[in-house]
């Protein structure tokens, strides 16, 4: 009975943390950690997603009794290690990919913002595996649904957590999620636990940043600050004119 309640009440934790995953945007975390206006978003209310994203997992180990292997919050079998380096693969090509289609360039981020992007990018992607690659899907199969059943309902739950579908968010970065979500899944259900996922999840997430210079949101394409300034920028050989007829040079 005890051992009944406990696994109920690991899922409504699950549920929790997939909620809180939705108000990401609210607090600049995850895919939305990017400048408002020209300022970063609350380093306080970031630090605050991270810990209860964590803390939330490190509950579950807790509360769930069967959380390490039904829930896969593990390391896994060490035959992850390949898979770990072919999802990394994957992750650095398709952020590669990201890159040329919006700027035909590798567009490499300042050094100062490295810090505080890897963070953000290595935790997203831990909180992100263990509530859905572990918890999520776990749960989909205590509830009885067939393993790729499990795994496209934990891909679904996490897409539409992102909100990455939402009108104006690069459809790109949505059909990389839904990849993320599903590789994820069955590298940890092959290696029965969620190691694997969270290296090829983790590179992918620092490999877009390090190339486009953006968490997950890049802009259309022209509309960052450097094109907007370059189209701005008087045309080379031409000079400024003002109302008295002086000429800028």
């Amino acid at each position: 009975m005890i051992t009944d309640l406990r696994v109920l009440v690991g899922l409504g934790l699950t549920l929790l943390l997939v909620m809180l995953r939705i108000e990401a945007s609210r607090f600049g975390a995850a895919e939305y950690d990017e400048p408002i206006g020209g300022r970063r978003p609350s380093l306080l209310r970031r630090l605050g997603w991270y810990i209860v994203g964590v803390g939330g997992v490190l509950a579950l180990l807790f509360v769930n009794p069967y959380s390490e292997s039904s829930l896969h919050l593990q390391v896994g079998e060490p035959s992850g290690i390949l898979i770990a380096l072919l999802l990394g693969g994957l992750g650095v090509g398709q952020a590669i990919a990201i890159a040329w289609y919006h700027y035909r360039r590798l567009r490499f981020p300042d050094v100062a913002a490295y810090p505080g992007a890897l963070v953000n990018e290595i935790l997203t992607a831990f909180i992100d595996e263990a509530v859905f690659r572990g918890a999520v899907l776990g749960y989909f199969l205590w509830a009885g649904a067939p393993a790729n059943l499990a795994i496209v309902g934990q891909a679904v739950v996490y897409v539409l957590a992102t909100r990455l579908g939402a009108p104006g968010r690069d459809r790109y970065m949505l059909l990389v999620a839904a990849a993320i979500g599903l590789l994820g899944g069955w590298a940890t259900l092959a290696t029965s636990g969620i190691g694997a996922s969270f290296v090829g999840h983790a590179v992918t997430r620092v490999a877009v940043f390090v190339t486009t210079g953006h968490a997950g949101q890049p802009p259309a394409r022209g509309a960052e600050i450097e094109d907007v300034e370059r189209r701005r920028r008087t045309p080379e050989g031409w000079s400024v004119v003002d109302r008295s007829g002086v000429r800028d040079r």
